[in-house]
């Protein structure tokens, strides 16, 4: 996809995410979430191209406009989005698939030192609510929601939902459809 075209998915993303969001305008210019994501991509496609010193310098730019760190090195899906961002940190061999969303305070975190991949992934579709830890080279399935100060050291197959400390999945109840929160027909603004 093309720049542009990503831009207007995010706007729309958020619009249908945020009750609060009022227009597309607002969304664009007052949402720290959508900056930090979108200073992401830049600072990503210079990570990958080895330009790793000014990959970080940038990245540590937007983490101190918008109080949210992603590291350059982070691979994030598309329609991302993140509300009320303040806290949100994100590790390098993190991995976060397609229409995720994050509340404040959210970890993404590893838990050892050796290098290789020692952060989460989140497939398609996952759902974290604020103050949530995700530590470890550990992967949250589609569809899955994890609770509101859950801290999650385990894998967790999809459609769970992910409560406590430690969090224990347990399968979605057939009555809750969690999925209304980050899936839409259409994407368009």
């Amino acid at each position: 996809m093309g720049l542009w075209s990503d831009a207007r998915e995010d706007l729309a993303a958020a619009k249908l995410r945020d009750p609060a969001a009022r227009s597309a305008m607002e969304i664009a210019l007052l949402y720290p979430g959508l900056h930090a994501v979108w200073g992401h991509r830049v600072w990503h496609a210079l990570w990958v191209r080895r330009l790793r010193f000014v990959a970080r310098a940038g990245s540590q730019l937007t983490r101190w406009l918008t109080g949210i760190e992603i590291h350059p090195g982070a691979t994030i899906g598309r329609r991302f989005f993140i509300d009320h961002g303040m806290g949100v940190v994100v590790g390098e061999t993190a991995e976060v698939g397609d229409d995720v969303m994050l509340y404040h305070g959210v970890t993404l975190g590893g838990r050892q030192r050796s290098g290789g991949k020692r952060h989460p992934t989140l497939e398609d579709g996952v759902a974290v609510g604020a103050g949530a830890k995700i530590l470890g080279p550990i992967t949250v399935g589609a569809g899955s929601v994890v609770g509101a100060n859950a801290v999650v050291t385990k894998d967790a197959p999809a459609d769970s939902i992910l409560v406590g400390v430690p969090a224990k999945p347990r399968p979605r109840s057939g009555e809750i459809d969690t999925r209304a929160l980050l899936a839409a027909p259409e994407y368009v603004i």
